[in-house]
């Protein structure tokens, strides 16, 4: 049975989920959620997709899962991929997962919709200064832990790396730039050399050019 993401191409955390999809083997399409239309608004939505008016959410027959780390920990166990090694690499990944879902993509997410999903005359420049200077932060952390290691645990890709590579790989502007940050760079370069990797956009369905 095929699995179905709802995803659409602008959102980094349903990239996070198509993306281990993609790597995984798994069959899977995805089922585009117009969400600049509103439809993750909309009662309906609601009440049959996912109660938190949210993406990505994954149907495998009969089961519904929402949230991109608990559906990338669905695909490792339903794949036996990117889980880690044993019961410590695990850990470690839960613990980039969380982190990054707090410190990096949470920040990266909503700086990217300020600047370039709003009305320029409606973007709040202060609030857009201040949280760049967090993404600051979060990038330095990630650049260190990179500098004497190709991923972030252990000895391949993981849900750490398919987690934290999220928001990083998109073309808008918002206050990234991979040449500040050259191990954070390399991790890139390295993880969409891997078969069937693709760009968000070349993955899910939307993108900024579709309402332009």
């Amino acid at each position: 049975m095929t699995i179905k993401l709802h995803c659409f191409g602008e959102s980094g955390n349903a990239y996070k989920a198509a993306l281990a999809l993609q790597l995984s083997g798994l069959e899977w399409e995805p089922v585009k959620v117009d969400f600049f239309g509103g439809e993750t608004r909309a009662p309906d939505y609601r009440a049959t997709v996912n109660a938190m008016g949210e993406v990505p959410v994954m149907v495998d027959g009969d089961l519904q899962l929402t949230q991109s780390g608990v559906i990338q920990d669905y695909i490792s166990e339903k794949s036996g991929k990117f889980g880690g090694q044993d019961s410590t690499e695990r850990r470690e990944i839960l613990r980039w997962v969380l982190w990054d879902n707090h410190k990096l993509s949470s920040n990266a997410g909503m700086t990217r919709f300020l600047m370039n999903f709003i009305p320029e005359d409606k973007r709040p420049a202060e609030v857009i200064g201040f949280m760049q200077g967090r993404l600051k932060a979060a990038y330095a952390v990630l650049n260190d832990h990179l500098e004497t290691r190709d991923w972030i645990v252990g000895n391949g890709v993981t849900n750490a790396d398919l987690s934290c590579c999220g928001y990083l790989y998109y073309p808008e502007p918002y206050g990234f730039s991979r040449s500040d940050w050259p191990h954070i760079d390399a991790w890139l370069t390295r993880l969409s050399q891997e078969p069937n990797w693709k760009a968000p956009y070349d993955l899910m369905p939307g993108s900024p050019a579709d309402r332009a």
